[in-house]
């Protein structure tokens, strides 16, 4: 059977069947605690030289580790690196509902909560006003950086050097007539995220739009998330907008104390 045949029928690739090994290796391990070659070889029925290869790639990337040479292999502090990115997340998602719910009916404006993800704001959860005309749905959207509320006080609180790649990578394209697109006036409006605690666009990313930032903070002090207002300009305006401010700011405060954040 031709490789397209194979496919064809629901067989698959070489490269996701590996990735389909992979993570059965770390189930079993999950599961067993340890397991040595043979027995993950019985288990996902491969030869011996497969998951030795499987184990070797994984132990690679900190995946797994053997307990000494030639030893049996068990899951490695690479997952737990993974998991405590992801349990972050959730943690901030589940003690920043209440916050926002509380923000909502006391700024009056939709309320999310954004965290860096590759060289996009993506937003985790969101809370929206009950005013008729509101915010859309901006769960799971992935927004720029260099835009919106949510990327500059992302993007304020990274070192220089991460900052200059991810800018690089991205550029500055002009989404509106309002869109910084200078990277000397974006340093200078960061700069100003930083020292002020907040950060504002303005009809930056859609026009009509209007949203200010606040940095949330872990419990070791890393900017990990931000929490925003965002509403239409006529209603959200600048004025507003540095009256909310104080509130804002208290409720990302309130969520990094929530997470163990003692500065």
């Amino acid at each position: 059977m031709s490789n397209h045949s194979a496919e064809s029928a629901g067989a698959p690739s070489g490269g996701v069947q590996s990735v389909d090994r992979a993570v059965a290796v770390l189930e079993i391990l999950a599961q067993h605690g340890e397991a040595g070659v043979s027995e993950v070889a019985a288990a996902i029925d491969v030869h011996k030289s497969t998951a030795f290869r499987l184990l070797g790639a994984l132990e690679a990337h900190g995946m797994v580790e053997q307990e000494s040479e030639r030893g049996k292999y068990r899951l490695g502090f690479g997952v737990v690196r993974l998991a405590g990115a992801v349990t972050g997340r959730i943690a901030v998602t589940r003690h920043g509902r209440g916050i926002c719910e509380r923000l909502v009916d006391d700024v009056g404006e939709t309320m999310n909560i954004a965290v860096l993800e590759s060289h996009h704001a993506i937003n985790l959860y969101q809370v929206r006003s009950t005013s008729a005309i509101a915010a859309q749905n901006w769960v799971g959207r992935q927004t720029p950086l260099h835009c919106t509320s949510s990327g500059k006080i992302l993007l304020a609180h990274l070192g220089r050097k991460d900052r200059d790649e991810l800018l690089t990578a991205t550029g500055l394209p002009p989404l509106t007539p309002h869109t910084v697109t200078s990277r000397k006036k974006l340093e200078a409006d960061l700069a100003e995220a930083r020292e002020q605690g907040y950060a504002i666009t303005m009809q930056e990313y859609e026009e009509g739009l209007n949203a200010l930032s606040a940095p949330v903070r872990s419990d070791e002090g890393e900017v990990i998330a931000a929490l925003s207002a965002s509403g239409p300009a006529f209603r959200l305006t600048e004025g507003r907008m540095m009256e909310l401010a104080e509130v804002l700011v208290a409720g990302a405060d309130e969520l990094s104390r929530r997470l163990g954040y003692t500065g």
